[in-house]
């Protein structure tokens, strides 16, 4: 039986939605990392090699800046997961120390920093399961630094209720209290700390990975380490949850990163006294972007915060291993929360990224660490950094192939 004109009618509409929705997903998605459609496609199915997107090192720009040195206990007989380091002069006394998450050894780490440029390392409070983030804040305002933590409970995928907000209170003298201010919680990736509510305390702003639930909250201080918390966004995939005034009114603002299948950058507005108004600002059209990080700076030097972002995850694949579509972005401020899409390079496995005027020329460049590269390849970049020319562009350096 011949087909009737609806049913062809209807086969032509359904082939159309088949092939035009996908083409316009992948043509905003190539708008926004200022590609053409054909070479993200290609990207996408893996028909082109992404480690010679950017410029190779030459003599020129081979500049020997960095001095690498081991600081911090030998890693012999030890395979040691650092989930994050953060720079801090700890004790205050004048040289700039590290503080680190290790996630093998369920523990936090100084790494002092003595007269003559020496380092010691020795762990501080109880064991932590899984610490993510460290971020050094006086929290109880008695001049000395604290130490916020946020454990995961387990960094790889899982569903129990086994993270916690964990702060290690410095008595003045380096000798640290750990102090659970709140418990069996969806896996916690980040605490950053800030006056929210303009009462002159220090608040708290908590990101939670979760799995299949995740939450942002922010966590009002009642003093004597009492806490009352408040959602801010229900879903999973939590990763970062960066403080600062990014609309430009005097009072902090939070951005957040939020990966598995959401890909989103959000921003809570906050109105001066602890209530937000929440803003997507940014949203891959690529679930398996890999979200991995996100950071507040001025990257153009306008006296605004910008975002900078990066995606380079691979938790999802088995074997975990890099994409083409992996690197490093920056969201310009446009104002009144309006953000502009800007790819600075591409980087296998791009883990997380700081922004610095590396080379002392006046711009911002941007160091970023590989997580997931291809470690059976002894030329795989472990750490990079994207040397910015004065006018936003950048070219990429590689500094160092190992560990790997």
């Amino acid at each position: 039986m011949a087909p009737s004109r609806f049913s062809l009618l209807f086969g032509l509409a359904a082939l159309a939605i088949i092939i035009l929705v996908p083409w316009f997903l992948v043509s905003r998605e190539a708008d926004r990392q200022g590609r053409s459609v054909s070479e993200l496609i290609s990207m996408i199915v893996g028909l082109r090699d992404d480690r010679v997107v950017s410029a190779p090192v030459d003599s020129r720009a081979d500049r020997r800046f960095l001095e690498r040195r081991p600081i911090g206990r030998s890693l012999e007989g030890s395979q040691p997961w650092i989930s994050h380091v953060s720079i801090v002069d700890l004790d205050q006394d004048g040289f700039t120390d590290v503080v680190l998450c290790d996630a093998t050894m369920n523990q936090v780490s100084w790494i002092r920093q003595e007269a003559g440029g020496s380092f010691t390392e020795r762990p501080l409070g109880d064991t932590i399961l899984a610490p993510a983030h460290v971020t050094p804040s006086d929290v109880d305002l008695d001049g000395d630094i604290d130490l916020l933590v946020a454990k995961m409970g387990a960094i790889l995928p899982n569903n129990d209720k086994i993270g916690s907000v964990v702060v290690l209170e410095n008595d003045g003298q380096e000798e640290f209290t750990t102090r659970i201010l709140l418990d069996d919680l969806a896996r916690v990736t980040d605490i950053e700390p800030g006056d929210f509510d303009g009462d002159g305390d220090i608040d708290l702003v908590v990101g939670q990975f979760g799995y299949d639930d995740g939450e942002i909250r922010w966590m009002e201080n009642l003093g004597d380490w009492n806490f009352e918390s408040h959602d801010l966004l229900a879903l999973s995939g939590t990763i970062h949850t960066p403080v600062g005034d990014l609309d430009g009114d005097g009072d902090l603002d939070i951005a957040a990163v939020v990966s598995q299948e959401w890909e989103e950058i959000y921003v809570f507005e906050n109105d001066g006294k602890g209530m937000f108004d929440r803003h997507l600002v940014y949203g891959a059209t690529n679930d398996d972007f890999g979200s991995s990080g996100i950071s507040l700076v001025d990257m153009d030097l306008d006296g605004d915060l910008d975002v900078l972002y990066s995606n380079g995850d691979a938790f999802d694949y088995i074997p975990p291993g890099p994409r083409p579509w992996h690197g490093v972005q920056w969201l310009e401020n446009d104002g009144d929360l309006g953000f502009t899409y800007h790819r600075i390079g591409d980087f296998p496995g791009a883990y997380f990224a700081n922004a610095v005027d590396g080379d002392l020329d006046g711009d911002v460049d941007v160091f970023v660490v590989s997580a997931f590269n291809d470690w059976d390849s002894p030329e795989a970049a472990s750490l990079a950094w994207f040397e910015n020319d004065g006018a936003m562009g950048f070219t990429r350096r590689i500094l160092a192939t190992e560990p790997t």
